[in-house]
């Protein structure tokens, strides 16, 4: 069965409510706060058994794509209001199996990456910290199935790409997760690569303000509409260093899927409401 599902999500915490700082913070994340609730709509009205997240904010292994073998995740974020602090929390069960499998299909193709553990070999304290990049989309789609007809939560492959190699190496490794999945017969494969765009609109930012922001956005933007990824893939790296995404990494990711699954892109929403940009996209069978 080939991979049925695909997405860009944000990770800006302010979009869960309960993480904003006030009521008129969580206004600012509202449009973006919609279409992630569309988007884990889409996903879990799919039925997954697998969601594959690409994020930028957990192991960053020099050179190297890192796969989490670890047989839990557990994360949490708190939220910055001194008068009301509020706090979210989530543990996934990984899926081991297919994290195992893919490290060796990409070991086949010469691919550089790595595996990790935490705590123990097996059992509940083999338990790898969650970060925000993977917690905020899985916050979305995990709480939402509290509440619908699935029964079971999906199991979660985490992975990391590494932005010191070849960008085509991230885009050979999201092939492998297509291919991968195109074997899992009896499994249902979502992607979800998580992912902020320019990180420079606002002088009060803590990377400032550069004028590329708003162009590489819009780049992004457009890429997403066309079903043309490959153009941010050609992006200038000065270009890319001066917006500071932190998007281009798993974007190439899910560009390598696309090579492989015959996927229809549809633009939820984008917004700055502070100082980077959020995009929300899913990519769904033609």
């Amino acid at each position: 069965m080939p991979l049925l599902y695909a997405c860009i999500a944000p990770h800006g915490g302010e979009i869960i409510r309960e993480l904003a700082k006030n009521e008129r913070t969580a206004e600012l994340f509202s449009d973006t706060r919609k279409g992630m609730l569309e988007l884990a709509e889409q996903i879990r009205n799919l039925h997954p058994d697998t969601i594959v997240i690409a994020t930028p904010h957990n192991l960053r292994l020099w050179k190297n794509i890192s796969i989490v073998f670890s047989e839990n995740s557990t994360g949490k974020l708190q939220s910055d209001s001194l008068q009301n602090p509020k706090e979210i929390s989530l543990s996934v069960k990984c899926d081991t199996k297919f994290a195992r499998e893919l490290y060796g299909r990409a070991k086949v193709a010469n691919l550089p990456v790595v595996g990790a553990n935490y705590g123990t070999f097996e059992g509940p304290p083999s338990d790898l910290p969650m970060d925000w990049g993977a917690l905020i989309p899985l916050w979305f789609i995990m709480e939402g199935s509290r509440h619908s007809k699935q029964i079971n939560r999906p199991l979660v492959v985490i992975v990391s790409p590494s932005r010191e190699i070849p960008i085509r190496q991230n885009v050979s490794f999201g092939r492998e997760i297509a291919r991968l999945a195109q074997e899992q017969t009896s499994r249902k494969i979502v992607f979800v690569a998580s992912a902020d765009q320019s990180h420079t609109h606002r002088k009060d930012g803590p990377y400032g303000f550069h004028q590329s922001a708003k162009e590489f956005d819009a780049i992004a933007v457009k890429s997403i509409e066309d079903n043309n990824l490959n153009t941010m893939l050609k992006l200038d790296p000065r270009f890319i260093e001066d917006a500071k995404p932190d998007s281009i990494w798993q974007i190439a990711m899910l560009y390598g899927i696309l090579q492989e699954c015959s996927l229809k892109p549809k633009l939820f929403s984008y917004q700055v409401p502070t100082y980077f940009g959020m995009i929300c996209a899913g990519f769904s069978r033609v």
